[in-house]
């Protein structure tokens, strides 16, 4: 018995012995299989494929700072800044931060930065909480340094300044139409801001470097260094500038307008020198930026010209050789029958020379004319002088206006082409070809800045006829003219006052444009000069009345300012 036991003692370890070996190599060779795989893939991380490790590194540690580079200043003919940048700070928060160092406990310091910042302590405090998760947002963009410097002393944990810069514009209203604005994030909304943003803006740098775990610079890895952004001098004078946006702005006080705009033109360089309208708006100002302000409507708005365009009707019968400036032309009792419809004169003018027909601004006259040329040469000569097209201002929002050239006229439909019914123009369209005119038919291309590179003049109408036509419309001016008050003392003045009605659905409304245009000084055409009023309210809507005295006033001004010689001898004897 014993030895049987003994025997199956001696098999039981055997069986036990044998259980554990096989454990043992399975485990062994799990573990040789499990350190295996641990090396292959180390070294395929390492060795086959490290860029991905390489790159969650440099996530971790590699920064890169933007350089930003100043955006160039805008100045006027005269060197005067009309843009300029100036320093300031950014503020922003790491909500992570504030709660982990329980920033929100001492809420005194908060309501601190809250009023600094001009917010609602309320709303601020419950910012932060609604962002706990976050590592960065703003609180407040473009703050003063002085703001920056106070926000700084109040220690705020999670708080900080960030430099960025803030454009201003000293000019304020007079010249936000032309200079336009730019966004919270530094690039143009509007006007030259717009246009020139690349030029102006320049290229930011970036510095790249490497971080240890408690935010010190280990290493430069690189620098690419900004260019600055570049000055952009305007052919504007803020002088004239001034001047211009005073008379307009209180010119639509005094007759309730909805808004008026004026454009002047150096008629020998093409240069524009002002371009201002009412209502403006003050750039520096956020608040003030309404979409009905910002409008720069002397190259937004096209109306129809009505007797402004009549001395461009003379000009083509003239250069179609069918009249001579002697020519009478019987306007009967000052109606004219086309068709079904009537065309009628304010003032009856009877049997009369081109120059009377002018100066009375006679519509049957005009009508006359027109329907004794081609249609063509009408058409031409608007087209010549600018009608129609898109200037090289490069501002945004330039409008073509409605210039049609379509077959099909009917006799009626020429006639009122005649008295600047038909077709649509800009005020700068308008000052382009009154200036054309002065030049004595030399069409100048138009710009706005300096050094740009000119487009090429072309004479476009006979230099003697040109000047006939301009010694037509001086007479418009004197004594009997429509444009009587747009006369300038001391100076011989050529310009053509109109008013026509504004088109709605259907036909013609019941309020009105105001305009007068024209040229000084007409011994040597300098300046050319446009002034619309729109939606005069009142008896008294007429552009003889209205637009007149804001042109004489302009007027006037410029050519004190530019010491422009007078050039009336009998005004000045007189005086």
């Amino acid at each position: 018995m014993k030895v049987e036991f003994s025997l199956n003692k001696r098999e039981g370890k055997q069986k036990v012995q044998l259980l554990i070996r096989w454990r043992f190599y399975l485990v062994l060779f799990l573990i040789c299989t499990s350190f295996s795989i641990l090396i292959g893939r180390v070294c395929y991380i390492q060795i086959i494929e490290p860029d991905n490790l390489i790159r969650q590194g440099d996530m971790r540690s590699i920064r890169s700072k933007t350089l930003r580079s100043a955006r160039g200043i805008i100045s006027d003919r005269n060197g005067e800044p009309l843009a300029v940048s100036v320093p300031v700070e950014a503020v922003w928060a790491d909500p992570v931060v504030i709660f982990n160092e329980n920033g929100l406990d001492n809420l005194d310091r908060w309501y601190a930065l809250a009023d600094v910042l001009q917010l609602n302590r309320g709303v601020l405090v419950e910012k932060i909480k609604k962002n706990c998760s976050r590592r960065f947002i703003y609180l407040q963009r473009q703050v003063s340094p002085a703001m920056a410097s106070y926000i700084r002393g109040l220690k705020l944990p999670g708080v900080g300044l960030k430099s960025e810069s803030r454009r201003y514009y000293p000019a304020g209203e007079v010249s936000a139409h032309v200079i336009g604005v730019v966004g919270i994030d530094g690039h143009g909304l509007e006007g030259i801001e717009h246009s020139y943003d690349q030029w102006l803006s320049g290229e930011a740098g970036k510095h790249i470097i490497r971080k240890d775990r408690y935010g010190r610079v280990v290493e430069n890895i690189s620098l690419e260094k900004r260019e600055e952004g570049k000055s952009l001098a305007l052919t504007v004078d803020q002088r004239l500038q001034a001047i211009a946006f005073r008379a307009v702005k209180q010119a639509v006080a005094d007759f309730q307008a909805t808004s008026g705009s004026a454009v002047l033109l150096d008629i020998k360089a093409g240069a524009v020198l002002a371009m201002v309208n009412a209502p403006s708006y003050n750039p520096n100002n956020r608040s003030d930026m309404q979409s009905f302000k910002m409008r720069n409507r002397v190259i937004t708005d096209a109306f129809e010209p009505g007797s402004t365009v009549k001395p461009f009707v003379v000009l083509a019968a003239l250069e179609n050789g069918i009249v001579n400036k002697d020519t009478l032309i019987d306007t009967g009792d000052g109606i004219m029958r086309i068709g079904g419809s009537r065309v009628r004169d304010i003032f009856k003018v009877g049997k009369a020379n081109l120059g009377t027909i002018l100066k009375k601004s006679s519509n049957v006259g005009m009508a006359i004319l027109a329907l004794n040329i081609p249609l063509e040469t009408l058409l031409g000569i608007y087209s010549s002088v600018g009608f129609g097209e898109i200037s090289d201002l490069n501002l945004v929002g330039e409008t073509a206006g409605i210039f049609e050239n379509r077959p099909r006229w009917s006799k009626f439909e020429i006639a009122t082409l005649a008295f600047g019914y038909g077709l649509a123009i800009t005020p700068l369209q308008l000052a382009h070809a009154y200036a054309t005119l002065g030049n004595y038919g030399k069409y100048q291309p138009i710009h706005i800045v300096e050094n740009k590179k000119k487009g090429l003049s072309r004479q476009i109408v006979d230099y003697n006829t040109a000047k006939e036509v301009l010694a037509m419309l001086e007479t418009v001016t004197q004594f009997g003219g429509t444009a009587s008050k747009a006369a300038v003392p001391g100076y011989r003045v050529a310009a053509k006052t109109g008013t026509s009605r504004k088109a709605i659905i259907g036909g013609y409304g019941d309020e009105y444009f105001a305009y007068t245009s024209g040229v000084a000084p007409v011994s040597d055409p300098r300046l050319a000069l446009v002034v619309v009023v729109n939606e005069p309210q009142g008896d008294n809507y007429y552009g003889g009345s209205v637009a007149a005295p804001v042109f004489s006033e302009i007027m006037q001004g410029a050519l004190q300012i530019l010491n422009i010689a007078p050039d009336d001898e009998n005004k000045l004897r007189n005086k």
